[in-house]
């Protein structure tokens, strides 16, 4: 069924666990999300970036979304991620989208605010949710760049709430978009996400907070990757971020490298085969098995 991020969120803020928000470009992802979170009973965020929409479209990213939701058992909702394009959020507010980000962590508090309020008005008229993001966190994702990391003050994001009605919140406590995240053992401000938890009592999203998986790197690398040292954010710093108060976790690169590691894995194994699903049939599989076990890492398997 196909409900909005808040009625998701609302719950897991309220249950204490966190739900995976899955970034999906095609098909082959979409299933794997859904059968994951059918299997462990989770209830489970689909998104799409901007450059996915440009690569396949909103409405087709919709349908095909809302086909499997319709069939599913568990609650599944459909996310604009990184919203900054204004053209690209009133689409997605058009064909259907349940639940939308606007980004403005790269405009001052004060245009953050404005223009969040703004989208939090388009969207709630339709019943739709709305994330908003304060404080930047480094990297770059689908051309959404972070030059710097600027974590987010506290007072600020109590006030942010207040001011623009957003639903949920992506703070900013050290986590880094892409699969270069650190250059030693990662140091996240967990005091911010346990002040800023505890004054709003709001569902909190983390972003850029893949693992890195040293076992998928190796393979990736083993069938002619290039990914030499990346460095995720362990497991054990998740589960700290979700007792904390971590409600969405998107997920996105590690996924990235699993996919194309297990691609890679049946070009190099099976250099005769030419038919499309006989790799991205098992990538699709794979996907499915790391997705469980990120729904199972955030506590939300056994929650729908």
């Amino acid at each position: 069924m196909l409900v909005t991020g808040k009625k998701i969120l609302d719950k897991a803020n309220k249950g204490n666990y966190s739900v995976p928000a899955v970034n999906v470009n095609d098909m082959e992802v979409i299933q794997a999300a859904v059968r994951a979170a059918e299997k462990a009973k989770s209830p489970l965020i689909i998104q799409t970036s901007q450059g996915a929409i440009k690569y396949a479209g909103a409405e087709l990213l919709r349908e095909m979304v809302e086909l499997l939701a319709r069939r599913a058992k568990v609650p599944i909702a459909l996310h604009l991620d990184h919203g900054r394009d204004m053209t690209i959020i009133k689409t997605c507010i058009k064909v259907g989208y349940t639940s939308i980000m606007f980004d403005g962590s790269n405009l001052s508090y004060k245009e953050n605010i404005k223009t969040t309020k703004k989208v939090v008005s388009w969207a709630h008229a339709k019943g739709i949710s709305v994330e908003g993001e304060l404080g930047t966190i480094g990297g770059v994702e689908d051309g959404i760049r972070g030059e710097k990391i600027l974590y987010t003050n506290p007072d600020d994001a109590v006030t942010f709430f207040k001011e623009t009605g957003v639903d949920s919140l992506a703070i900013a406590i050290g986590t880094s978009h892409g699969p270069n995240k650190f250059v030693s053992t990662p140091q996240l401000q967990f005091h911010i996400l346990k002040e800023i938890k505890e004054r709003t009592k709001k569902p909190i999203v983390l972003h850029g907070a893949s693992s890195v998986y040293p076992s998928m790197l190796a393979e990736l690398n083993e069938y002619g990757g290039k990914m030499k040292k990346a460095i995720g954010v362990p497991d054990a710093m998740i589960r700290k971020a979700v007792k904390l108060g971590i409600n969405k976790i998107n997920t996105d690169t590690d996924l990235r490298i699993l996919f194309t590691a297990t691609i890679r894995e049946e070009f190099k194994k099976h250099p005769e085969r030419f038919d499309p699903r006989d790799y991205l049939g098992p990538a699709r599989e794979e996907l499915e098995k790391l997705i469980m076990k990120k729904m199972i890492l955030y506590g939300s398997a056994g929650k729908a």
